[in-house]
């Protein structure tokens, strides 16, 4: 009997068995797991769903009519590849919702800075007196977003495996934000993960880009742009008045980047891709830029934890990839005036080319402090550049860190990997590092 598989049973999965079953659409949960982490609310929730645990089933796998995957399963799996040349559609959460949903979607994507931009727009939107609902892979899944009686927009982030599996999604305003190589142990190559975030880009009306980086750009007509630089008429960048650096739009200088209560030059990018996204919604400006002045960023992105014997100490475990690492370091270290930086790094390096980092290493870092999987690889690209020290745990880390650091310098936790071979997952990771630099 042909039927739908929902293949992954994690937060997203869930979301999509609440879904099907809302609408009268029967399906078969599958997951190659023994004991997948949502199992137990599944079967709490919904215990008519049938659920099959363990390596897939072939047989199973040939009654599908639809496959619809969570994002951590990858549409080139040899079984999900079989069954898509017999002409089963394959399809994520995304998917499921732009088929049903109505309302305007600001639709946000990006190698790094996606949750902060997402949840700086939902803010400003919510300032601005929408009734807006803010998730997809931040927070409240897409698919459970829809249970929101009275919408008036979507804010939504989206990671590259979603929008694999995305074919009618309508947004009003998309964006890539960035593009640095990441997730290559499932994209392969650069070329297939830019071409899995320009799908955000499919049906969209309006396009914000990023100038500083030709791989977000969109083939549209319309388009805005944001820059690091000086701005051109109808830019958002930034602009130097009198000796301060502001944000600006074209020649208008908006707000002084120093009443910006966080640091970094990554993070005004975060703030103009905001003004630029709002600003082609409609938002008032003058709301937005109060957001902006009240935003004290997110959990685990260059979060200040402490300081201690005048030593700064930061949280950026979601530093998951070297492109967020490289962008921490610069945006730390410009604003480390007196003293240098002292850099905890490692874990699982999904494929990355860790000499990006070394230009800014050199430049900004006193001491590197690795762990992880990957500690000796990125030691091979530093070691000779930085004093270098391998360490067994996120405690001696912490307790090098300490020995190390000078008055005046910054350690900044940024492993520009995955957590998973120490940690459960990101937040974790420095959940453990912030508890550790709070006992010393």
């Amino acid at each position: 009997m042909a039927q739908n598989l929902v293949v992954g049973l994690g937060v997203t999965g869930l979301s999509i068995v609440r879904y099907l079953k809302a609408q009268g659409i029967p399906c078969v949960v599958v997951d190659s797991r023994e004991h997948p982490p949502q199992l137990a609310q599944l079967k709490s929730e919904h215990p008519d769903i049938p659920v099959v645990l363990g390596a897939f089933d072939h047989a199973l796998f040939e009654t599908a009519e639809t496959l619809i995957l969570s994002p951590g399963i990858s549409p080139h799996e040899p079984i999900i590849l079989q069954q898509m040349k017999r002409g089963v559609p394959v399809i994520g959460d995304i998917e499921l919702f732009a088929r049903i949903n109505q309302t305007p979607v600001i639709a946000i994507t990006g190698t790094n800075a996606k949750s902060t931009v997402t949840t700086l727009v939902g803010l400003m939107a919510k300032a601005c007196g929408y009734r807006v609902a803010v998730g997809g892979n931040l927070g409240v899944p897409a698919l459970d977003l829809l249970v929101e009686i009275e919408t008036d927009l979507f804010v939504l982030e989206l990671s590259s495996f979603q929008l694999e599996t995305t074919y009618s999604l309508h947004a009003k305003i998309a964006t890539i934000l960035n593009i640095t190589p990441d997730h290559l142990d499932r994209h392969e190559t650069l070329l297939a993960y830019c071409q899995a975030k320009q799908r955000i880009y499919q049906h969209c009306e309006l396009a914000v880009c990023n100038r500083d980086d030709r791989l977000t750009e969109a083939t549209l007509p319309c388009k805005l742009y944001f820059t690091s630089h000086v701005p051109q008429e109808g830019e958002f960048g930034l602009l130097k008045v009198n000796g301060k650096t502001h944000l600006a739009f074209g020649d208008q200088p908006l707000l002084a980047i120093d009443v910006l209560p966080v640091l970094g030059g990554h993070y005004y990018m975060n703030a103009l891709a905001a003004l630029c996204i709002g600003y082609g919604y409609g938002f008032s400006m003058e709301r937005m830029l109060q957001v902006l002045r009240e935003f004290k960023g997110l959990p685990h992105r260059c979060e200040l934890i402490r300081v201690h014997r005048q030593i700064g100490w930061y949280n950026d475990s979601k530093g998951t990839n070297v492109g967020a690492t490289e962008a921490a370091i610069r945006g730390l270290g410009d604003s480390c005036d007196c003293g240098k930086l002292i850099l905890i790094a490692g874990g699982v390096g999904k494929g990355a080319d860790f000499s990006v980092l070394l230009p800014m290493v050199k430049q900004y870092v006193r001491h590197v402090i690795l762990m992880g999987e990957a500690a000796q690889e990125i030691a091979q690209v530093i070691q000779g550049e930085v004093s270098c020290t391998l360490v067994g745990s996120m405690q001696d880390a912490v307790e090098t860190a300490n020995q190390v650091a000078l008055p005046y310098d910054h350690v900044l936790l940024s492993p520009a990997c995955a957590s998973l071979d120490m940690f459960r997952n990101f937040e974790h990771r420095g959940e453990v590092f912030s508890e550790l630099v709070r006992a010393l």
